[in-house]
């Protein structure tokens, strides 16, 4: 990409931070896991922009899944950190 591309994305997405928080009062919470890396900047400005228009309450919800897939995806890396089953939980534990 031409070098001015990054420069007008980081704009983009600074003051789509900024509405974000003065629209909710906190900062934008979501989850890219599983996003390829040239996908990311794309779907985090077309997601800020489209939830930009939610109400209070239903962006409220919004955040909310998002956390909880925040936290889920960093459970099973632990638990898969850890040696565990955390891909298939139908699988025997290991060692049996």
């Amino acid at each position: 990409l031409p070098p001015d591309t990054y420069a007008a994305a980081h704009t983009a997405l600074s003051a789509a931070h900024a509405a974000y928080e003065a629209r909710f009062g906190h900062v934008f919470v979501i989850c890219l896991d599983g996003m390829s890396p040239s996908e990311t900047l794309d779907r985090l400005l077309e997601a800020i922009r489209s939830r930009l228009t939610n109400d209070p309450e239903d962006e409220r919800a919004v955040v909310a899944d998002e956390l909880r897939r925040l936290a889920s995806g960093r459970l099973v890396s632990a638990l898969r950190g850890a040696g565990n089953c955390a891909n298939d939980h139908n699988a025997p534990a290991p060692g049996r």
